[in-house]
């Protein structure tokens, strides 16, 4: 069996100084030799992936391959796919101090509180130590991001948003691909006469909509609105705020989205849109194998293409600025962040971008090309290209950026707004409302 560390002294003072940049060590007596190393044993990580996703099944592989060389290393994945049940369990081993050596987060008010009280080690010092850091794509790691700039989260991932849509249906509705936002009501109403439903959407999971309030204010206001509105420091009485809050019901009233569609989940979207019954979907380049491969009907194929968020008359951001996530991040737990781990990290992520972009997605760093499929149709090319010439702003999925019970409340009522059970005035009031009671308790 290979010694651990054999000169533990270098390390240890490297996993030591960055947890006193983001909180105390205490580091497991039973878990160090006599002589000073570090022995192998279980980490855990705390996930909020696919169970069988390309991120889990890889960093599987390279806890695997790492143990050859370090007998007695395990590391143990705890899977809630479900989001919400996830935030729960994750703030609860929060409050009791229970938090495993890696956990998943998004840039969360929470997230940040985490990383106030020490909790979190700093990533951007991580990945510097372990000479990985300028590797990342610079949009991968701001996705990760605080507010005041600061990085806490790790990225496995590098996707990019785009509005699918189906040619053939366009044309029996006699109506071009949007050249702005504002086109896309009178849009839904020209497909709807022409017996097609505009978009599929997954209303189930509340977030796809959720989308859709962000793009008003991204173009007339930028990245920063978001920032401002959560904050209590913008509102949605805001001209930029009425502008998407009136924009949300008009796409209602031109019943832009698929009938009933606050009941049905991912797959329902997803098939509407691949069977040829919608014109329209919004999601991420995480679906490019059943978008743009032969696996999808030969009689739809080749009338799928897509365009990027448009803009509008007014925009303060460009066509190549978008939403281009990174996913949820890997938080490492600075309680018990120590070589053991700092070298497993070492060893996982100089390896995890090469296994990544063989499966045929985007890489978070630049240093490896993506494997492109076999099957693939030309459009997969082309949607990877799009990362080529993306522009420094992004915008920011809401449900990453305000707190808990605003955010709830948000989707809530998003769906009573594109439904027409409420109107605009109320929306706004109720949410301005609920911004205010909130925003005082995360941002002090």
């Amino acid at each position: 069996m290979k010694n651990l560390f054999r000169a533990a002294a270098c390390a240890a003072v490297t996993a030591l100084a960055l947890t006193a940049c983001g909180g105390a060590s205490s580091t497991d007596p039973s878990n160090v030799s006599p002589t000073g190393e570090i022995k192998p044993r279980e980490i855990s990580w705390l996930l909020s992936r696919p169970a069988d996703g390309a991120v889990i099944n890889i960093m599987k592989k390279l806890a695997d391959d790492y143990a050859k060389d370090h007998p007695g290393f395990e590391l143990n994945v705890i899977t809630t796919p479900d989001r919400p049940s996830y935030i729960q369990k994750l703030e609860t081993l929060a409050a009791a101090n229970k938090l495993p050596e890696l956990f998943d987060t998004d840039a969360t008010p929470f997230a940040q509180e985490l990383a106030k009280q020490g909790k979190m080690v700093d990533a951007e010092k991580l990945l510097k130590s372990l000479n990985v850091y300028d590797d990342y794509r610079p949009g991968a790691l701001d996705y990760q991001r605080f507010d005041d700039g600061s990085l806490y989260m790790i990225p496995f991932q590098f996707e990019l948003e785009f509005i699918w849509y189906n040619k053939a249906l366009l044309q029996k509705a006699g109506v071009a691909v949007p050249t702005s936002l504002d086109d896309i009501p009178a849009m839904c109403t020209a497909l709807r006469s022409a017996g097609v439903t505009p978009i599929a959407i997954d209303g189930q999971d509340q977030w796809p909509l959720e989308r859709y309030v962000a793009y008003q204010p991204f173009r007339e206001a930028g990245p920063d609105f978001v920032q401002k509105l959560k904050k209590g420091e913008a509102k949605f009485s805001d001209p930029a705020g009425q502008k998407t809050v009136n924009w949300m019901a008009e796409l209602g009233k031109a019943k832009c989205f698929q009938d009933g569609f606050s009941a049905q989940g991912y797959s329902d979207a997803q098939n509407q849109f691949t069977s040829g019954q919608a014109a329209m979907y919004n999601i991420g380049t995480w679906e490019l194998p059943s978008l743009a491969t032969e696996k999808l009907d030969p009689a739809v194929r080749n009338d799928i293409d897509f365009f990027t968020l448009p803009t509008t008359a007014n925009s303060v951001t460009a066509a190549n600025e978008f939403v281009s996530p990174s996913g949820i991040g890997m938080a490492v737990n600075a309680k018990t962040y120590d070589p053991l781990v700092s070298d497993f990290l070492k060893f996982a992520l100089e390896k995890y971008p090469a296994e990544y972009a063989a499966t045929g997605a985007l890489s978070p760093t630049t240093d490896v090309e993506t494997v492109v499929p076999a099957n693939a149709t030309p459009l997969y090319r082309k949607a990877l290209d799009q990362a080529d010439s993306l522009g420094s702003k992004q915008a920011m999925p809401w449900d990453t950026q305000l707190d808990p019970t605003t955010n709830g409340r948000l989707q809530q009522e998003l769906v009573l707004l594109v439904q027409g059970n409420i109107t605009p005035e109320q929306f706004t009031e109720t949410m301005d409302k609920t911004i205010a009671q909130n925003a005082p308790k995360f941002f002090k």
